[in-house]
């Protein structure tokens, strides 16, 4: 079984049993579903969504406003893309949280957790981890495909499923979607005989296994049970194969999303959830955005300008083609998507020394201009999930230092997601590992724009 289990991430028998169900989603007619674009180190809000033309040369950049598609909403020139769907997708520019670090930042959006300092792995569940949690309780199994699905999942150590156990974890497709020999590995076997030595083998351990099920007094082996049998499905299920299969695409919708690899990751993503998975994140990071392969845009990293130059073409495409896929198919009352980082980036610019020449970076030590971290003001944006769209939620002030309209926190960030999986945040908890029963979130409360009728 670990031969063929090696695409999943390992089954955790210590991690599934610190916890024994004890809730369940709300009912739901319609099963709804969430892509997460996550944007790895902070796109800077005032060069992006939140645009502030009129302030002075030590804080603006260089880049011009553009009118969208609905009236009196400007955004970068960076974005025309974007700019022609934006009644699409709702804007908020008032996002914040309380952590300058990219650990603490990153978990304060995945987990809500307000620990201000930066930690070595999370403390508590990420939302992926526990809607997976609680799908994976549900009844239905019938969808051989997994629940959550990473592609180019987020960074381990800033989000998991801590007290939930490894189980939980996404189905990680690491690869590039654009290569020409893209495969997803351990999936959708097409040997018979493989597949029959496979679950022979696995029915052999179940035997084995009855004696120790004498003294399973909680069930946790018929927990492991439930990832193994899901495991081996998506193993020898050859429809599974099917929904990572990017050949079937038609190559003029491949293009509309970039051949690239941020543009085909977005395309599986969509491909993915209309086959059925629940939860699917996609981090846009690697040598698409410059010298450092993130977004963190300090000046000793990259030019900050020159950066977003060079990556914001491939960004543009692939989200408003994910977004304009999903009205386009159908999509948009059952999926949300939601395009973030863990903060923006300081109005005012700051100069430093170069520590290193490459793409978007000048030699090392040249002087060139960058942003630092930004948490008290920051902009996501949101489409699908059967909302109204075309607002902009929220506004900084006139340099993009501080919210002044309302303000959004972590929490009200989860609440959002929750609401749309059908999730009760307000009543369930998961025990942590000394058995106490912990809120799913703390504090906060669906944003009432995001959420669909």
């Amino acid at each position: 079984m670990q031969v063929g289990l090696t695409g999943f991430t390992s089954l955790s028998l210590a991690g599934l049993m610190r916890l024994k169900a004890e809730n369940a989603l709300k009912p739901n007619h319609e099963k709804k579903a969430i892509i997460m674009v996550w944007l790895p180190g902070g796109l800077s809000h005032v060069d992006s969504y939140d645009p502030k033309p009129d302030i002075g040369s030590e804080y603006r950049g260089p880049f011009k406003t553009i009118a969208t598609k609905v009236p009196g909403t400007r955004i970068s020139e960076l974005m025309p893309m974007q700019a022609k769907i934006a009644d699409k997708f709702n804007i908020v520019r008032s996002m914040n949280q309380s952590a300058g670090g990219h650990p603490a930042g990153s978990m304060q959006m995945f987990s809500g957790d307000t620990d201000t300092r930066d930690k070595p792995k999370p403390r508590l569940p990420d939302w992926m981890s526990v809607a997976n949690y609680l799908r994976s309780k549900e009844s239905d199994q019938s969808n051989p495909l997994p629940h959550y699905v990473g592609v180019n999942p987020t960074p381990a150590n800033y989000s998991g499923p801590a007290y939930l156990g490894n189980a939980y974890s996404p189905f990680a497709v690491t690869a590039d979607p654009n290569r020409p020999n893209f495969e997803v590995p351990n999936i959708g076997l097409t040997d018979q005989a493989e597949t029959k030595r496979l679950s022979d083998k696995l029915a052999l351990r179940k035997s084995l296994d009855k004696m120790e099920r004498a003294f399973d007094k909680e069930n946790e082996l018929g927990a492991l049970d439930e990832f193994e049998t899901q495991a081996m499905t998506l193993l020898t299920n050859p429809t599974t194969r099917d929904a990572f299969d990017l050949s079937k695409e038609d190559a003029k919708i491949r293009d509309r999303y970039g051949r690239n690899r941020w543009g085909q990751q977005l395309l599986l993503a969509r491909r993915l959830v209309e086959s059925g998975v629940d939860i699917v994140t996609s981090t846009l990071s690697g040598p698409l955005c410059g010298r450092v392969n993130n977004w963190d845009d300090h000046a000793v990293n990259q030019h900050q300008f020159e950066a977003l130059r060079f990556r914001m073409p491939n960004y543009d495409q692939a989200v408003s083609a994910l977004i304009e896929d999903i009205y386009a198919r159908g999509l948009d009352e059952r999926v949300l998507v939601v395009v973030t980082g863990e903060f923006g980036r300081t109005p005012k610019i700051s100069f430093n020394r170069s520590t290193g020449a490459g793409n978007a970076s000048a030699p090392a030590g040249t002087l060139q201009p960058g942003r630092d971290h930004w948490p008290r003001a920051f902009s996501n944006i949101w489409a699908g999930g059967g909302m109204t769209t075309g607002g902009v939620i929220g506004a900084s002030d006139k340099r993009g230092e501080d919210v002044t309209e309302r303000p959004c926190g972590p929490g009200d960030f989860l609440a959002t997601v929750y609401q749309h999986l059908g999730i009760d945040h307000q009543k369930i908890t998961i025990d942590d590992f000394n058995g106490r029963p912990t809120p799913i979130v703390s504090n906060g409360k669906p944003i009432p724009e995001l959420v669909g009728g």
